[in-house]
């Protein structure tokens, strides 16, 4: 069951009946958290029923861990590495078969052997890499002592299994979420009002923003041998800012809902694309999962606390493991072996372009502020263009559909600076509008987008990119709350009218539904 859905329009106002009746009138945290977990297992068997056992055995093993752990201080490594190992392979086995089957085939094939490992025909259960690292933070935490371990099945069953966040995040860490479920929770208007507002601005995100957008870039990607250079470069930019939208907007009603039924979740994106290097824009981009990896994986590999080379080797192996994470495909690692080369670049390279750039005058030394340099606002903008067109130089293998489609794409990219003077060229002969349209394949009939789309959706960026301007210091629904009452409402409805009459035809997936 997508948020995006009829299905979902229906569910969630009976869930919210319900969980406050149980709340109000019976008055038993234990019957409300049973109520919540039924209605968060039927939302997930939604998709594929036979699956709930997957998701049933992760909250098994992981609950009778904690416990055990505690209980046997002395094995509790061991009883740690048992929740690890059967959580992964469980996920390796669904997500990751496949995958290795195919890469030893090729080696086989390459070595001229007639070895060969046969692939399975599974369906990747939907919010596998989600749940299971929920799951396995869980048990890291009980093992390092940060929690306990929860005793109350059903509790922690809600904590893994609960509905907004858990097919697609935010992943949740124990210490916030599951001390939520043992509270009793009652109606609060300004809950669940400002819970509708976020909510509402996710579904316009997606169905708005991030689905326009990806008209013209599965029209570009997935036909490759229509696009030119100049189509791909807007396509990958257009799709920056579509897997944005549609991560984003999915967190936003992911942590709208929950707010609404009285749970806070944690934020997933702070504005990315206002980051001024790599490093910054994980700290604003898929929070929960940055955080994760940092905890989980950077810190005890040594952290920044090391020497700079290695430093730059832990990101490297995080940055890898998180585009492994994405998928299991050799261009999701590059992807993330991509972002950790910019980031070693940067660390290696901090103190030339420090001295640089006070010699310049663009900066100056100052102690008082974090990384001691206070840089001009003028090159802090140079700083986010220059870290958006890396973000960009790295999307173009995130989003091509195979390593293969990615040298195509290169290759066509390289014919950029042919392409644009061939177009100018031909300005004088077939007029500006046309060499625009040909240099771009504004054509709705080969790419699904012609001009007209095409100023929408850089109309639609900006609306993105305004929002996040004025909500840079607070939320967007504690601004609205103060204006006077014409102007929310002006604002509620333009929302809700963009929802209803500017969305594009047809129900699309969430991008990391695949993931």
């Amino acid at each position: 069951m997508a948020f995006n859905s009829v299905q979902f329009l229906l569910f969630f106002p009976i869930v919210f009946c319900c969980y406050f009746f149980c709340t109000l009138v019976i008055k038993k945290n234990i019957v409300t958290q049973t109520v919540l977990l039924i209605f968060s297992l039927f939302f997930y068997a939604c998709w594929e029923p036979a699956y709930l056992c997957l998701i049933l055995i992760s909250v098994v093993i992981t609950y009778f861990s904690g416990i055990y752990m505690e209980k046997f201080q002395t094995r509790k490594g061991l009883i740690l590495t048992v929740s690890l190992v059967s959580n992964l392979a469980i996920l390796f086995f669904f997500k990751y078969y496949n995958f290795f089957a195919d890469s030893l085939n090729w080696c086989f094939v390459s070595a001229k052997s007639d070895a060969r490992i046969p692939g399975l025909n599974i369906l990747l259960p939907v919010g596998i890499s989600f749940y299971t690292f929920q799951a396995l933070g869980y048990s890291i935490d009980v093992y390092k002592g940060k929690v306990r371990a929860e005793t109350n099945f059903i509790t922690y069953a809600l904590f893994v299994t609960f509905f907004p966040q858990l097919v697609a995040g935010p992943i949740e860490r124990t210490g916030n979420l599951l001390p939520q479920f043992k509270i009793e929770h009652s109606l609060d208007y300004d809950r669940i009002t400002s819970g509708l507002k976020l909510a509402a601005w996710g579904f316009f995100e997606k169905v708005v923003i991030a689905d326009r957008l990806a008209v013209y870039v599965n029209g570009i990607y997935n036909n490759l041998e229509i696009a030119t250079g100049w189509s791909l470069l807007l396509a990958t930019f257009l799709f920056s800012f579509q897997v944005l939208c549609d991560f984003s907007g999915y967190s936003d009603i992911a942590i709208g809902v929950a707010r609404i039924l009285g749970f806070d979740l944690m934020r997933n994106f702070r504005r990315p694309f206002f980051a001024k290097s790599v490093g910054e824009t994980w700290a604003r981009w898929h929070i929960s999962l940055s955080t994760w990896f940092k905890d989980y994986l950077y810190f005890p590999l040594g952290g920044s606390r090391v020497s700079k080379f290695r430093h730059c080797f832990n990101l490297l192996v995080v940055m890898a493991v998180s585009g492994f994470w994405h998928g299991a495909a050799w261009h999701y690692v590059l992807w993330g072996v991509m972002h950790g080369i910019f980031q070693s670049v940067g660390i290696l390279t901090t103190p030339v372009r420090r001295k640089v750039l006070v010699a310049c005058k663009l900066g100056s030394f100052d102690n008082s502020i974090k990384g001691g340099l206070r840089v001009k606002r003028g090159w802090q903008f140079v700083q986010m263009f220059i870290t958006f067109c890396l973000f960009i130089f790295a999307a173009v293998v995130f989003r091509a559909n195979t390593m293969a489609d990615y040298g195509v794409i290169m290759q066509k990219m390289s014919h950029i600076p042919a392409e644009l003077a061939n177009a100018l060229s031909s300005v004088h002969a077939a007029g500006a509008v046309e060499a625009f349209r040909n240099l771009f394949v504004l054509d709705e009939s080969i790419s699904g987008y012609g001009i007209k789309h095409c100023a929408a959706a850089i109309g639609c960026i900006a609306v993105l990119l305004s929002a996040d301007l004025i909500t840079r210091r607070e939320r967007g629904y504690d601004i609205i709350k103060r204006q006077h009452f014409l102007i929310r409402w002006i604002c509620y409805y333009l929302l809700v009218f963009a929802i209803l009459f500017c969305s594009v035809t047809g129900k699309t997936a969430f991008v990391y539904f695949q993931f």
